[in-house]
């Protein structure tokens, strides 16, 4: 999908979250992310579910206006069906705690929501065949910010030529939906001097989003 067709995609997703002061889960059917589940959990698109044990199809709030997207799933979310439950997702709570945005409040999700062998890097054919699903979690959950965990996430959403350590701690806004790249958790257990940068994107990401909802 090309970039365009993607912020077209947001675009009209961040339409619809303005039709109505009403709260998100008003504007559309009730049960609509449950029923996507479901169906997201009978996929067989490509050979990653063989491989795996579950879908992992993301977890949080269905009205969320933070949304965070990774790569893929991990050992320990193949194994529990959920994203970001691993070592790196940990990381990833400890980081919400310390910017006062709890888990509970965001949605987080993957490009690909089987687990690619050996965690290995997703092919472009299998985050082809998966992002029609992502495509349906973004129009029905209509984030009004997205932050991409890592490269993979960055390339498929913002450019396929990005270099995240370029690109990172930039704002890129498309029609009304403001997206920030950052590094993924899992390079900063393999590289603690990423940390500080992740901090101050966050810290970004916390000052925006407490001007859409401010917290109670």
């Amino acid at each position: 999908m090309s970039d365009k067709n993607l912020f077209d995609l947001l675009a009209c997703a961040s339409r619809q979250s303005l039709k109505s002061h009403r709260p998100k889960a008003c504007v559309q059917p009730a049960g609509a992310l449950d029923a996507l589940a479901l169906e997201t959990a009978k996929c067989t698109r490509c050979p990653l579910r063989r491989g795996a044990s579950t879908v992992v199809f993301g977890q949080g709030d269905p009205g969320a206006d933070l949304m965070f997207i990774g790569e893929g799933p991990g050992a320990e979310e193949d194994a529990q069906g959920l994203p970001f439950v691993g070592a790196a997702g940990q990381l990833l709570n400890r980081i919400l705690d310390a910017a006062g945005i709890s888990r509970e409040e965001v949605f987080i999700a993957n490009i690909v929501k089987c687990r690619p062998p050996e965690n290995r890097v997703p092919l472009k054919d299998e985050v082809d065949a998966c992002f029609p699903w992502l495509q349906e979690q973004l129009r029905l959950i209509a984030p009004k910010i997205v932050v991409c965990l890592g490269s993979l996430a960055t390339q498929v959403l913002v450019d396929p030529k990005a270099k995240i350590s370029r690109v990172r701690g930039n704002w890129f806004e498309h029609n009304g939906i403001r997206i920030m790249p950052t590094y993924h958790p899992a390079a900063l257990l393999r590289d603690s001097s990423r940390k500080r940068p992740v901090w101050e994107d966050i810290q970004q990401v916390r000052d925006v989003y407490r001007k859409i909802r401010p917290k109670e």
